[in-house]
């Protein structure tokens, strides 16, 4: 009776597959690499933390053009896939009129370890106003750069900066069998909810 069950089983299986019609491309999924990213909190004008993955300028300050945003980036391919190079874009963006994040940053509860909300929008992909920074081959690579050069490089005037406008770096990456990975979402690069990878960072401009 057994054998009988396995045999109807098995010629079930084969006519379904048989009867296939659509292909599904999360059918040929693939092992991928994800950036991660570490800011360096004690250089931001303003208090954050860590794994908000956001910095800040103080638009009240009198020194905003020297305030200093610095952060190292690494990649991790889980011992599955290898990381070539990672192509750096940078671009600016005004503060939408509503729905930013809240300042001082917001811990969810329970735990207190990260920001109860995404600090800048998912999904995450370089867009026309994105212009190629850097493109990186040594890892890891730690990126200090201040607000007059992250302006000059973006064509910012930084007399007319608002709050919650921002500056954000986003990623690319070149695999070594060949893919590139030019967009990440919200599972994978979520810092709100803790996810394994870290597919851009910013800083952002506040008032104390």
């Amino acid at each position: 009776m057994k054998k009988i069950f396995l045999y109807v089983s098995l010629l079930l299986f084969v006519g379904l597959d048989a009867c296939k019609t659509e292909e599904y491309v999360w059918e040929n999924w693939a092992y991928t690499a994800v950036p991660l990213v570490a800011v360096n909190i004690d250089k931001s004008a303003l208090p954050t933390i860590a794994t908000s993955n956001t910095s800040f300028f103080d638009l009240g300050a009198t020194n905003l053009g020297s305030q200093v945003f610095e952060y190292t980036l690494r990649w991790e391919g889980f011992g599955k896939a290898e990381v070539k190079s990672i192509d750096v874009y940078l671009g600016f963006t005004k503060a939408p009129a509503s729905g930013n994040p809240a300042y001082p940053i917001v811990v969810s509860q329970p735990g207190g370890i990260y920001p109860s909300v995404t600090q800048f929008p998912l999904p995450s992909r370089v867009s026309t106003s994105d212009k190629l920074y850097e493109t990186v081959t040594q890892f890891p690579k730690t990126f200090t750069v201040t607000a007059a050069q992250l302006a000059t490089f973006t064509g910012t005037n930084l007399s007319t900066v608002a709050q919650n406008d921002y500056f954000i770096f986003k990623f690319i990456l070149n695999l070594v069998d060949g893919r590139q990975i030019a967009g990440f979402q919200e599972n994978v690069c979520d810092e709100a909810r803790g996810e394994v990878g870290d597919c851009r960072v910013g800083v952002r401009f506040r008032r104390k």
